[in-house]
Order: C-alpha cells, then structure tokens, then sequence
C-alpha cells in the first residue's frame, strides 16, 4: 500500500507513533508529513530537525511540509490511506469542522476528496473535555477510522485519551477494508 503518515504536536507520543511509522514502512510505501507544529517546534521530547531526520530515514524521503506539497501530493498521489499519527485535540477539531489551513489538515481534506480512507490515532488532553464534541462529529465522518483510544492518566489527567500506537496497523488493515476496529474504547 502507498501510505502517507502525518505526525503532529503530541510530543510525548512521538516515540511510540514512530515505532508504529517503522512497522508499516517495513510493509509498504510510506510518505512523511510534519505538522508545522511537528517541523518547527523543538522540546523536551527532541529536536524538530531530529525528527525531520528520522522521519526522512524511516521513509527514505523528504516528508510532506507544506500545504501547496499537500494539496499536491496527496489528492493526485493515489494514497491508500493517511494516517494521522499522533493526532491533537487542535487538528482533530480541525478535521471535525472542515477547517483546512495546515499541512495535516490538507492531507486529510485531500484524501477524503478521493473518498479514501483517513486513519486518526488521537492524543490529546481534552478528550474528553472541550474535544469530546470533535470526536464524536469525526467518528460520523465516512472514511474517517479511529486507532482504539483510552484514558492514559485517569486520576493525573482526567480528561486526556490516547490511543493504542500498537494498533495503528491493525486499525489501518481495517480501515482499508471500510470498517472501523473494535473495540474502539480500550
């Protein structure tokens, strides 16, 4: 399969979303994308043109970086499926409202333009506060499948859900097919 795999902010899943980058490019074409957030931002959790580096070495090319290379790429590109890989609370409420002004957001526009499948692996720490709203309008989105999702820290974060990055391709052999995979609240 031809997969374009975008990373955004959630910084501190970056680590288990890049394992899960590894396992599919090890079976199919990946493509990169950063997030400007992702492309831009250096933190506790690694460098920006770290991460440029690992993306670009997991891959083997560049990634996707801007919105014009988006809007390019993704709707005459053929890809089988996108895959937003850690997904933020800020980009899914994008998605949620047809808000397209970032690279990600693109992305996904694009692909469910060509009414193929876009694969959400959510971390964020409004789950299930102010994006709780986000998430249910996305789960109604045809093409629009879900990575099974939790509570990661239910006594510190109470609101915060991140899903399962080890379900990422099992959520994608799914998604391809049109179904959504479940349990889908872990």
């Amino acid at each position: 399969m031809k997969l374009a795999y975008a990373l955004c902010g959630s910084f501190c899943t970056h680590a288990r979303s890049l394992e899960a980058m590894k396992v599919l490019a090890s079976k199919h074409e990946v493509t990169a994308v950063l997030s400007e957030a992702a492309r831009d931002t250096d933190t506790r959790f690694g460098r920006a043109d770290t991460l440029h580096r690992t993306v670009t070495g997991i891959s083997g090319a560049s990634p996707i970086l801007s919105i014009k290379a988006a809007e390019e790429q993704i709707t005459g590109g053929g890809f089988d499926a996108v895959i937003v890989s850690p997904c933020t609370g800020n980009t899914l409420a994008k998605i949620a409202n047809g808000i397209t002004d970032s690279t990600v957001t693109m992305c996904v526009k694009a692909q469910l333009r060509c009414r193929r499948p876009v694969v959400i692996a959510l971390a964020t720490n409004d789950g299930l506060g102010a994006n709780l709203r986000s998430i249910a309008m996305t789960l109604e989105k045809k093409n629009v499948f879900f990575v099974p999702f939790g509570q990661d820290s239910p006594s510190g974060k109470p609101t915060s859900l991140v899903c399962d990055f080890t379900l990422v391709e099992a959520t994608l052999e799914h998604a391809v097919r049109g179904i959504q995979i479940q349990p889908l609240l872990i």
